[in-house]
């Protein structure tokens, strides 16, 4: 009975990894003894293990990244301009989001941009930090909505707070006044002290264009291009590809 009311205390310490190692340990015991340091040592890295993929799956849910992508499955064909050992580099230990670097991914219609895009932040996910993902469309009604309804100061906060924002989409459509000041707004907020990912059709040297009002066009160009990390891709679309698979194949990403 001691053992029981040992599992009760932990249960209402909502030590719930060590309850469930403990029952395992009791269930199937290991052939060779363990000596107490040992088991401590067990429970207390299966308490650990609970904990740390309970923040992860909090953050992927925050997170709500439009692809369930990871970069172990990243396809690096030679068409597609995608160096395997530059990506390795960056999400090794996600070193970009330490260092408050932006990414951007560009490159025509279907060529995997969101993939990565997403595969990145789910990967800076699996490493502890926050990640925050809008398609630049949804993020410019978002913002709208909120300067209507009197919170967009707190919308505002709210993406600067995300140590990575995934920007999806930029340049379908030109910038009008308000959008270029919620751009500039979103992006001060993030420069130097959090990390950016942006995908585009457009290379960065056609943004202006899109963004109009040639002053706010280089205060945005300025934030996001110096520095960066770029990524090109090419090639034919990868929906072409997946429209012609055969039931035992699988796209590429």
């Amino acid at each position: 009975m001691l053992i029981e009311q040992t599992i009760d205390k932990l249960t209402a310490m909502q030590l719930h990894g060590m309850v469930t190692a403990l029952r395992q340990w009791l269930d199937q015991p290991p052939a060779q003894t363990l000596a107490p340091p040992d088991l401590v040592g067990l429970l207390a890295d299966a308490e650990w293990i609970t904990r740390e993929n309970r923040k992860l799956t909090s953050r992927l849910k925050q997170a709500k990244l439009r692809l369930a992508a990871c970069v172990e499955d990243l396809d690096y064909r030679p068409t597609r301009g995608l160096v395997k050992a530059r990506v390795l580099d960056l999400t090794s230990t996600s070193r970009w989001v330490a260092l408050h670097q932006t990414i951007l991914l560009t490159g025509p219609t279907g060529v995997g941009k969101s993939y990565i895009a997403c595969a990145l932040a789910q990967k800076a996910c699996r490493d502890g930090y926050t990640v925050a993902y809008r398609r630049v469309s949804r993020l410019f009604d978002e913002l709208a909505q909120a300067r209507a309804d009197g919170t967009y100061l707190a919308a505002l906060r709210r993406l600067a707070k995300m140590q990575v924002l995934v920007l999806d989409d930029f340049g379908i459509e030109p910038l009008g006044p308000p959008e270029r000041k919620a751009f500039l707004e979103v992006l001060e907020d993030r420069y130097g002290v959090a990390s950016t990912v942006i995908t585009s059709q457009l290379d960065p040297q056609d943004w202006h264009a899109v963004i109009g009002e040639e002053t706010v066009a280089d205060a945005i160009c300025d934030r996001l291009i110096h520095q960066a990390h770029r990524l090109k891709l090419t090639g034919e679309s990868l929906r072409k590809d997946a429209a012609t698979l055969t039931n035992d194949k699988k796209p590429a990403k």
